[in-house]
């Protein structure tokens, strides 16, 4: 079992940055794809971004490459989002999910474990 925490969630203007942390209890974490998935209003939740059970590898959503950045620290049991360059379009709630599959997943479907959600909201 893992147990998924998401603090950082805010309000800034747009440009401005936020990071994003969750926080993971379990001892599956280490062994799980870490991933961040957003939903907005009246939306379906959408693919953020994903890193692989070490660390080494990352895939990102087009609409976030290049402003966001993901990063986990096992040690820690943590997964960190860092957003840059905020655009209002950014709004939404950010959960945080582990998947016990292998590789770069990207579909909801693939995840085991989520967050309760923390909120961003971009201001323009």
């Amino acid at each position: 079992q893992v147990q998924l925490v998401e603090s950082g969630g805010g309000l800034v203007q747009a440009g401005g940055s936020l990071r994003l942390s969750c926080a993971a209890s379990g001892h599956t974490f280490g062994t799980s794809a870490a991933g961040w998935f957003r939903q907005a209003p009246g939306k379906e939740r959408e693919f953020v971004a994903v890193i692989s059970r070490f660390g080494g590898s990352t895939f990102y959503a087009d609409s976030v490459k290049g402003r966001f950045t993901i990063f986990r620290d096992n040690a820690k049991n943590t997964a960190t989002l860092q957003m840059n360059s905020l655009k209002p379009e950014d709004t939404a709630v950010y959960h945080c999910a582990a998947a016990s599959t292998l590789g770069l997943p990207t579909r909801s479907r693939d995840y085991n474990y989520w967050g309760q959600g923390t909120q961003v909201t971009v201001s323009s």
